[in-house]
């Protein structure tokens, strides 16, 4: 089986950027989502992670995003993108490594910081507020879909991690805005 180490490769990027900010550290990516829900403790919150690939000439470009979304009421987002300096053009492989970049932020919401972001809306709890996990899988399970042979597997690896895995078409932070940064 081939793996490629990201860690040693010159195109793994640690840092996480959106519009306002370049070269964000996790750390600082936590403190705006903390930020982003202290302004309405008492709103409906989904933490969104998926990430997409597009294949180039001479390398695949991967975009991990992160989304917190404040239902009816804004979000605030970021990517991190890795590029791997070869072309992937096999269809597993590919759809393996987006999930295995989406599993490792994922991860890094360890449940210390999870604990962090729900005693955030805790108090409003019985005033409707919420908060939710998702991992966002660009996979889809229709019939002309090349990847609906591995819907089951990947589901299964969200799920294994604790998160509430989403398929296309409800698997925007993959298919749609990571999407768009991998041109």
């Amino acid at each position: 089986m081939w793996c490629y180490n990201m860690k040693k490769s010159p195109a793994y990027h640690h840092s996480f950027q959106n519009f306002q900010e370049k070269g964000l550290s996790f750390e600082q990516v936590f403190e705006r989502i903390i930020s982003f829900m202290t302004l309405k403790p008492n709103g409906n919150y989904r933490l969104m992670v998926g990430t997409d690939s597009q294949v180039h000439r001479s390398q695949t470009v991967f975009i991990t995003g992160i989304v917190i979304q404040r239902e009816g009421n804004g979000v605030w987002a970021c990517i991190r993108k890795v590029i791997i300096p070869r072309k992937m053009t096999q269809l597993h492989e590919k759809i393996s490594l987006e999930l295995s970049l989406t599993e490792e932020i994922v991860s890094m919401f360890t449940e210390e910081r999870k604990n962090q972001l729900i005693a955030v809306v805790l108090p409003y709890l019985y005033d409707g507020a919420t908060f939710t996990m998702e991992g966002h899988i660009d996979i889809g399970a229709g019939k002309r879909n090349k990847t609906r042979e591995f819907v089951k597997e990947m589901v299964t690896r969200m799920e294994s991690i604790g998160v509430e895995p989403k398929i296309k078409p409800n698997a925007f932070v993959a298919s749609s805005y990571a999407n768009r940064y991998t041109k």
